[in-house]
């Protein structure tokens, strides 16, 4: 598998690698020009291509950074129309941002942008956070645009006493979304409730269900003991 990426402001970046049986396996580093083994069973191969000046070369220096370029601004080119109005619309209709906190994680979401580059971080007190920050990768959306997650790891104590803030970064915002964390985020504990609601509902239905189970097996045997009785008395009157 191999691919390239080319930034707005001229930043490329591309990859060539190789996976086995569902494991990545080798891959070229683009900086060094070697080949660099994922498991030991993938040495074999590194030590056979890092000799091939020509074949690592050709990757790394012709098509990866000239060739696969090329045809990626053409092809950017022909659907330009598109992606453009995409852009617009994630700005003016879909573009959404939310916070909310479960389970000692503040989680901020960004949904709805193009293109798909963006920048999430996290303030406390008006400082930048960076220590219990887990970054998500940018996915996309069934219709072109693009989400991400950014996760804080952070104690209701600390929620409480502290400010926190997400901030999102943009090309299709005219400024930067500041989302202060309120005391509703922190009471509402985000889709806990729900969760421990839905829970709630399921065991009174089992328990309503093993009710009714037990008092309609207690009727069918009471029935079948007054039959047997009748049946018991008949046999005797005969």
């Amino acid at each position: 598998m191999y691919g390239c990426e080319l930034e707005d402001d001229g930043t490329k970046r591309a990859y060539k690698q190789f996976g086995y049986d569902g494991e990545d396996f080798i891959s070229l580093d683009l900086k060094t020009g070697t080949w660099t083994a994922a498991n030991a069973k993938a040495v074999i191969t590194k030590n056979k291509w890092d000799p091939d000046a020509g074949y690592t070369n050709y990757w790394r220096n012709t098509y990866l950074q000239n060739v696969c370029i090329e045809w990626l601004q053409k092809y950017v080119g022909y659907g330009r129309d598109t992606l453009e109005r995409k852009a617009t619309h994630s700005h003016t209709h879909t573009h959404t941002h939310t916070v909310c906190f479960i389970s000692k994680t503040l989680v901020c979401h960004a949904t709805g942008f193009f293109p798909k580059a963006v920048m999430i971080s996290w303030q406390k007190n008006g400082e930048d956070l960076n220590e219990g920050v887990e970054l998500r990768e940018t996915v996309p959306n069934q219709d072109g645009t693009f989400q991400k997650r950014s996760i804080l790891n952070v104690s209701p104590e600390e929620l409480k006493n502290n400010q926190y803030t997400c901030v999102v970064q943009h090309s299709s915002l005219e400024k930067e979304k500041v989302l202060k964390v309120s005391d509703r985020v922190l009471h509402s504990g985000g889709s806990t409730g729900v969760i421990i609601g839905v829970v709630v509902a399921v065991l009174l239905l089992a328990v309503i269900a093993g009710v009714g189970f037990f008092i309609r097996k207690r009727n069918e045997r009471k029935n079948r003991g007054d039959a047997l009785e009748t049946s018991s008395a008949r046999s005797k009157f005969l």
